[in-house]
């Protein structure tokens, strides 16, 4: 169960990661959908590190970290 875990974690890590560098990236765009697509990014990332962060709390349930 833990590694399950483990391994969702850092897929949901790695998600983060690509949705931060395409939020970044959005930035130095200058079209009209700019301002539409960067709202969109950063929900979508909000909700994958609340993913992140309950993997992160099952994990530690999983492993006894927490009584």
């Amino acid at each position: 169960m833990a590694n399950i875990l483990t391994i969702g974690f850092y897929i949901a890590l790695a998600v983060l990661v690509v949705i931060l560098v395409l939020g970044i990236a959005n930035l130095a765009r200058t079209d009209d959908a700019q301002a539409s697509r960067s709202n969109k990014l950063m929900r979508l990332r909000v909700l994958v590190q609340a993913i992140a962060i309950a993997l992160l709390c099952a994990l530690g349930f999983a492993v006894g970290a927490f009584s």
